[in-house]
């Protein structure tokens, strides 16, 4: 079985990730719905061979290790991202097909407001969502566009890499996670000492990568990162818990000084049913939302988001309302992503009483 041949075909149907699982046919996801490619059941073989193809050397780290992280080329120039991991005595291959070119900024259907991002001098712009929700892709954009007007040094810290740039007006280092660097942690320490500009850090995991994301923040760096969170609120929630008590409170002072944004995403299907169109939260930092954080009044920020309309802020629900309105995404869609499912319903024009009409389909 051919995965190069897969690949390409997936692609050319719009799926966005391949599975391989034994016992079923490959499975393929479009529009955020699992598909059968075809009706051939993969045998033991089958899957083991398609992992040989997708790892080459990289293949004998599953015996010890047991799953295995990498990014490719395959098949006219299309770059994935893999996982290939063992379970109950088989190999399973999960392969997110990338875009085969950054987008522009102006094609992802985020708020104009989010184009300053990459005009900030320092602090820190973090992106949030479940796995699948664009993350890679808005990092990528923001990046490409400062790669295009800005004479600068972005460093990149990922695992593994994903979108390849080349360089414009910036120079650009890209480090892939145990290929160049042993961690997240060894990794952001040395990029100190790298004259950085611009670092982009695909993962905030730990103490360490958030203590010393800060410390570039304040020294003049502009540092872009992800969490997998569902709100600006809970970014700083999550970022906060990860620190001891004691030092919690320096943690919520250092944030509040050096967070310039927070930009959160999910990928919703369209109304059309083709295709899938984002849904987004905004928020960019003003002295209000500053005192929140630093006061550790976070439950505060989300109604902070909605009188701050003005300088660019919307909360998720709000977007969400203005999506039904434009007829892109049903009230059904709306409400299963919904922060506040009551507020939205107001929002769209439906009593509170209403039931929702739930999706048919799981979204991923």
């Amino acid at each position: 079985m051919n995965i190069v041949e897969i690949i390409k075909e997936s692609q050319l149907r719009r799926a966005s990730d391949v599975h391989v699982v034994y016992g079923l046919p490959v499975k393929i996801r479009i529009d955020g719905i699992l598909e059968n490619y075809d009706d051939n059941i993969l045998t033991h073989e089958d899957c083991d061979d398609i992992a040989r193809q997708l790892l080459g050397e990289k293949y004998k780290l599953l015996e010890s290790v047991g799953e295995v992280d990498a990014a490719g080329t395959f098949a006219d120039n299309i770059r994935c991202r893999l996982n290939v991991f063992r379970q109950q005595g088989h190999i399973s291959s999960a392969i997110r097909i990338l875009s085969d070119k950054i987008p522009e900024l102006e094609l992802l259907g985020l708020p104009p407001i989010c184009y300053d991002f990459a005009q900030y001098p320092r602090g820190i712009v973090i992106v949030t969502g479940e796995t699948g929700s664009g993350k890679s892709t808005t990092l990528a954009a923001l990046l490409n566009r400062i790669n295009q007007t800005r004479a600068q040094h972005i460093i990149t810290l990922e695992d593994p890499i994903e979108y390849i740039y080349h360089s414009d007006k910036c120079t650009i280092n890209q480090r892939e996670i145990t290929e160049d660097t042993a961690s997240y942690e060894t990794g952001l320490k040395a990029v100190l000492r790298e004259d950085p500009d611009i670092i982009l850090i695909g993962e905030m995991r730990s103490l360490d990568t958030i203590e010393t994301a800060l410390t570039a923040a304040e020294t003049g760096h502009l540092v872009f990162a992800t969490l997998h969170t569902n709100s600006a609120a809970d970014s700083i929630d999550r970022i906060v818990s990860v620190f001891p008590g004691e030092r919690q409170q320096q943690i919520r002072l250092q944030l509040s000084r050096t967070l310039r944004a927070v930009l959160s995403q999910q990928l919703l299907p369209r109304a059309s049913g083709q295709g899938r169109v984002l849904a987004c939260e905004v928020m960019v930092l003003n002295s209000a939302i500053r005192a929140m954080i630093r006061e550790g009044k976070t439950p505060q920020i989300a109604s902070a988001i909605q009188t701050s309309a003005s300088e660019g802020n919307i909360s998720m629900d709000n977007f969400l309302a203005g999506l039904v309105k434009q007829g892109v995404i049903s009230k059904g869609v709306a409400i299963e992503a919904a922060h506040d499912v009551d507020f939205l319903k107001k929002l769209i024009g439906m009593s509170s009483s209403s039931t929702s009409i739930s999706r048919d389909r799981i979204i991923r």
